[in-house]
């Protein structure tokens, strides 16, 4: 028995031990399954390296996720391709003979495996380009997601449905790509139409459209959020509200919350949102609606007449109103009205919050749109003024670049409406006329401002080239300085 097993193992050796002939080299079975068993090897070592690289040394090294897939791919692909060669090479392969079989055989497999090759040079110009990494967010051919991970063939992306979908590289580099992520923000714009009834008032229908975008928290007040009156439609005024939102992926659900929010406030101001209709005019309405009908109706249901005439009787604020009676806004035509309420921004505080310090810099002018704020001396804990809504203040400061005078806190829950200089400098380069009508108005009141200049005068922030003995000099002066006009 013991030597039947003996036979059989030296048969077994003998066929490890065959000789074949490939390339010039003479090796054997038993070297091309040690090959074989190496290739593994170099595989599995590539591996657990590539996961050492991108998931432990590279995160230390404070190295970003995209940049950590791309250098942790080609160090390892590196690695391996040296690897594959070193095994060849101890195993007895004669590595110019196989390459001259391969360059025999490259044309007839060239065109078998064009496509891997494209999609594997693609995959080394993504991975060293660093165009498109991992993490960024992509959009292509009707396709939007993460990108989660680039190899050498494919891209791997994973969309906002949470399905993963395999992208050949090529793909991507011969076709249009967004990457909303490119410069490492996830800032984008969005447009959302909307149509109003032909007898809404279109500076009213701006105000209530801007009140809606900055509702909405990821909406950004810098770029400030714009409303666009797109033309006269069969049934509608449409309109386009266009904000600037972080983070873009999340697009379609901040649409969605903006749409919700515009649809609360046209329908607090009375604005109808119109649908296709038809107009029937009758000649004697009085015969088909007689007035008993209308008091039956009052006498069953007075809820409804006293809820409705409840509404009528509130008072709203609008901004444009309250703007009105700013003494340098006042004969500001509907139009530029709306340029300024959509250069400003609504501020909500809390209550006891405080808005801005004594000393702190005039970079704002403020309504109350709701709620009140206390105007006091912080130092002595001094009150001077109580401003509910409806009251303005901080212009004097905004335009003049005056440190403020006094501090500001909220009483209850306040909504301000703000302008800041930001906003102010591009109205007075739109409107230049308006810089007139302000140092006009203020050279009414030269006391103060002469009071003002001396102020400035102290704290060393008047420059020679502006000041000036005469107040109005030197208020068109320090426009000219602060906002370029």
């Amino acid at each position: 028995m013991t030597a039947s097993l003996q036979k059989l193992f030296s048969s077994f050796s003998n066929v490890f031990n065959i000789p074949l002939e490939i390339g010039g080299s003479r090796i054997t079975l038993g070297n091309i399954i040690n090959l074989i068993l190496a290739l593994i090897i170099v595989i599995f070592i590539c591996r657990v390296l590539k996961d050492f690289l991108r998931n432990r040394l590279l995160p230390k090294l404070g190295i970003d996720e995209g940049n950590r897939e791309a250098i942790s791919t080609i160090i390892s692909y590196s690695l391996g391709t040296l690897g594959f060669i070193a095994v060849l090479q101890s195993t007895g392969f004669n590595i110019a003979s196989i390459a001259v079989i391969i360059g025999g055989l490259g044309v007839g497999i060239g065109f078998g495996l064009q496509d891997l090759t494209k999609n594997f040079v693609s995959g080394l110009t993504l991975l060293l380009e660093q165009k498109i990494k991992v993490g960024d967010f992509v959009e292509f051919d009707g396709l939007s997601g993460y990108v989660k991970m680039i190899s050498l063939r494919s891209m791997v992306i994973r969309t906002r449905e949470g399905g993963d979908i395999v992208v050949p590289n090529s793909n991507i580099i011969e076709n249009r790509v967004l990457n909303w992520t490119y410069d490492g923000f996830l800032v984008g714009r969005i447009h959302l139409p909307i149509g109003v009834a032909y007898n809404s008032d279109p500076v009213l229908v701006t105000e209530s459209l801007l009140q809606a975008a900055y509702m909405e928290p990821t909406v950004l007040q810098d770029p400030a959020p714009r409303v666009n009156f797109i033309g006269f439609g069969d049934n509608a005024l449409n309109f386009e509200l266009r904000v600037w939102i972080e983070p873009i992926d999340k697009a379609p659900d901040i649409s969605s919350s903006i749409n919700f929010l515009i649809e609360y406030c046209l329908r607090q101001q009375g604005i109808q949102i119109p649908f296709p209709q038809r107009d029937l005019w009758l000649r004697n309405p009085e015969v088909l609606f007689a007035g008993r009908q209308r008091r039956n109706v009052e006498q069953k249901y007075p809820q409804l007449t006293k809820d409705s005439n409840a509404i009528k009787s509130q008072k709203t604020l609008f901004v444009r109103d309250l703007l009105k009676q700013v003494i340098y806004f006042q004969n500001f035509t509907d139009i530029e009205l709306r340029q300024l309420i959509e250069v400003g921004y609504r501020q909500r505080l809390h209550e006891s919050e405080i808005l801005f310090h004594e000393g702190n810099p005039g970079d704002a002018f403020y309504i109350v749109l709701s709620g009140a704020v206390e105007v006091f001396v912080e130092k002595i804990d001094k009150h001077l003024a109580t401003l509910p809504a409806g009251n303005f203040f901080g212009e004097l400061s905004l335009m003049l670049g005056i440190p403020r005078t006094a501090s500001v806190r909220a009483l209850e829950e306040t909504i301000l409406f703000v302008i800041n200089d930001k906003g102010f400098k591009r109205i007075l380069q739109e409107q230049p006329e308006l810089s007139e009508v302000i140092i006009h108005e203020l050279g009414k009141h030269q006391k103060e401002l002469g009071e003002r200049q001396k102020q400035l005068r102290a704290m060393g922030l008047v420059d020679r080239s502006e000041d000036d003995k005469n107040p109005v000099v030197w208020v068109r002066n320090r426009l000219k300085k602060l906002f370029s006009v």
